[in-house]
C-alpha cells in the first residue's frame, strides 16, 4: 500500500546547520529505503512565506499569499513510500528526522482507476 507521510515542523526550529545535517540523515533514509523497495518519492519544500494558497468559489478563483491555515507547524515536505501496511509506515515514519523536531502525518493513498501510474 502506498503512503504520504507529511512532515510537519516550526519552521524556524533548526538551525542552518541542524537542516543540512537532517537533509543528509534523509537521504541515507531513502537510500535504504530504495534498497528495500519502499521508496517512491521525497522532498522538503521551500518556507512557508514562498506558499501561494488557491479557492475556487462560486467559479471564481481566489489567490491568496500563504499557507491555507496559520499553524505552528508548517508542512515542510514528504516522503512517498510503499508499506505493507500501517505498522510498517510508522516505523518508516519514526526514521524521517524531521519527526524529532516536529511531527509526521501518515495518509494512505487511495487508488484511483484511470489516473497513470507513475
Amino acid at each position: 500500500m502506498k503512503y504520504l507521510l507529511l512532515i510537519y515542523m516550526d519552521e524556524n526550529v533548526l538551525s542552518e546547520t541542524e537542516r543540512e545535517h537532517c537533509y543528509l540523515e534523509s537521504a541515507q533514509l531513502v537510500q535504504e529505503l530504495n534498497a528495500k523497495g519502499q521508496f517512491l518519492a521525497t522532498a522538503p519544500l521551500h518556507p512557508v512565506a514562498t506558499a501561494t494558497s488557491v479557492r475556487v468559489r462560486d467559479g471564481k478563483s481566489l489567490v491568496t499569499d500563504g499557507p491555507f491555515a496559520e499553524t505552528r507547524e508548517q508542512l515542510g515536505g514528504f516522503f512517498f513510500v510503499n508499506a505493507q501496511d500501517l505498522d510498517e509506515a510508522i516505523a518508516i515514519a519514526a526514521q524521517i528526522p524531521g519527526a524529532r523536531a516536529g511531527t509526521v502525518e501518515i495518509r494512505p493513498v487511495l487508488e484511483v482507476a484511470g489516473l497513470p501510474k507513475p
